[in-house]
């Protein structure tokens, strides 16, 4: 299994983001396509609350995750941050 398997994400799915998700990636500086990868190549992929996911992708001294939501053909981005990697490695 793919990493990209292993997190849900498949080509044919369609990716939507929240404002809020949005905003955050404003924010932060965080590019749609850096917010791509996380999703489809994490280095790791956690449970996270109300059944979402957390995808985690590291990006040099820190690590950005993305908090999404998976249904059959929709990825449905909540909410996007970087952090500090000590904290979540």
């Amino acid at each position: 299994m793919s990493a990209g398997e292993a997190s849900g994400f498949s080509p044919r799915k369609r990716v939507r983001f929240t404002k809020h998700a949005v905003l955050r990636m404003e924010q932060y500086g965080i590019p749609v396509s850096e917010v791509l990868r996380a999703i489809a190549q994490p280095d790791k992929v956690l449970l996270g609350y109300k059944g979402r996911r957390v995808a985690q992708k590291a990006a040099g001294r820190y690590v950005v995750r993305v908090v999404y939501e998976e249904a059959e053909d929709l990825i449905t981005v909540v909410t996007v941050y970087r952090a500090r990697r000590e904290r979540y490695e």
